[in-house]
């Protein structure tokens, strides 16, 4: 690729092509030779059409020899025609069968789509605030376990980094919103059943690199609604639990999402990140130009005790109105239970904590007798 001179160390410097040898100093010439930047492209062993290599199944590599699939469907006859291969990592040693893959639907459904059911709130909700220690996590964790626990099929997607979602249930997964992002990895593939009805896309620290992948493609504000919902149909409804950040990843979120729900701490400093939230939401109506809409503003931390609290529960009312949900009161509880592994409703069911949000998962579900969704202009 270079024409750098260097001493062969690893295996993926050295690959066998057309009965002879070739070699790359580096991954980056490497991945350019595999992807055809130099030469135009690949051509589909397929079809034979030109096509920019951009995921990872559009490398198959058959018996030590690489080949291009520009679709699903030319993979597909690729595998065929050699008897059945797999495919392969791309310059990566020969990898074990992977795991059985979790199915979206329930292994004794019919073959036909699951219905979705309808639900008062948006299908596709986003947790977020750009403000931290609001209860995002918690309420996005909670939220999950109580649309699960009233039968409805639930996709829980981490988009934070700090992977608080796999800690807080317990899990450990081997494909995460990384591998949905950046691979071209199906969300059934990567998703893990957690609970009944409730299945998980975890992230961990590798997730600040597809920050970087989505920071130079073209359609960098659309990756995530365009790889991840086509697979989540099945689903009732899809969370996405957000960082506390101004961050690509969050854009992402917001314009795969139809609806948000605001966790907002009782205090004076979580008010005034209220109003940077209503600025973003704009910015994407507009300039993104996805009418996706504040569903909801969740109280959190609430103690009728102090004046603050009250304070803070008023003037949010007096701002956005109806859309003012009950609040969360504050409790240990909360702390306790991601320890354990454990939602809240499993942890401690009789709880006041479990209370507070089993009522607005009712509300969600069912809905008010005057549900109307909050205009971002209002």
């Amino acid at each position: 690729m270079c024409g750098e001179r260097f001493e062969v160390q690893f295996r993926y410097q050295m690959e066998e092509r057309e009965g002879g040898f070739a070699f790359y100093c580096s991954h980056d010439c490497h991945g350019k030779a595999v992807r055809g930047e130099t030469t135009g492209g690949a051509t589909c062993a397929a079809c034979r059409k030109r096509f920019r290599v951009e995921l990872v199944f559009q490398v198959v590599r058959i018996r030590g020899e690489l080949h291009h699939a520009c679709s699903e469907d030319c993979r597909r006859q690729i595998l065929a025609e050699a008897g059945g291969a797999r495919l392969g990592l791309v310059g990566a040693a020969p990898e074990p069968a992977p795991p059985k893959e979790m199915p979206l639907r329930d292994p004794g459904a019919s073959p036909a789509p699951r219905p979705r059911r309808n639900i008062a709130a948006p299908s596709h909700l986003a947790i977020f605030n750009h403000k931290g220690g609001t209860g995002k996590t918690t309420t996005s964790v909670s939220l999950a376990a109580g649309f699960a626990e009233r039968g409805l099929k639930v996709l829980l997607v981490d988009t934070d980094s700090q992977g608080n979602v796999s800690a807080s249930l317990g899990i450990k997964a081997e494909r995460t919103l990384y591998h949905v992002l950046v691979m071209g990895v199906r969300p059934g593939d990567a998703a893990i059943q957690v609970r009944p009805n409730l299945d998980v896309v975890a992230s961990n620290e590798t997730l600040a690199a597809a920050e970087l992948y989505l920071a130079g493609r073209q359609n960098r504000d659309r990756l995530l609604r365009d790889r991840l919902l086509p697979g989540t149909g099945s689903y009732d409804v899809v969370l996405l639990d957000c960082s506390p950040s101004l961050s690509l990843l969050n854009q992402n979120a917001l314009v795969a999402a139809d609806g948000i729900i605001v966790p907002v701490g009782c205090d004076f400093l979580s008010l005034v990140g209220v109003r940077q939230v209503i600025k973003t939401v704009k910015n994407v109506n507009a300039l993104l130009h996805h009418p996706v809409q504040i569903h909801g503003v969740l109280p959190t931390f609430f103690d009728a005790r102090a004046r603050i609290c009250r304070d803070s529960l008023d003037a949010l009312k007096q701002h956005f109105g109806d859309r003012v949900l009950p609040p969360i009161r504050a409790a240990t509880r909360f702390k306790e239970a991601p320890a354990q592994g454990k939602t809240i409703f499993e942890f401690a069911p009789d709880s006041n904590a479990a209370e507070d949000y089993r009522r607005i998962v009712d509300l969600l579900v069912d809905g008010p007798n005057d549900t109307v969704a909050l205009a971002v202009g209002t």
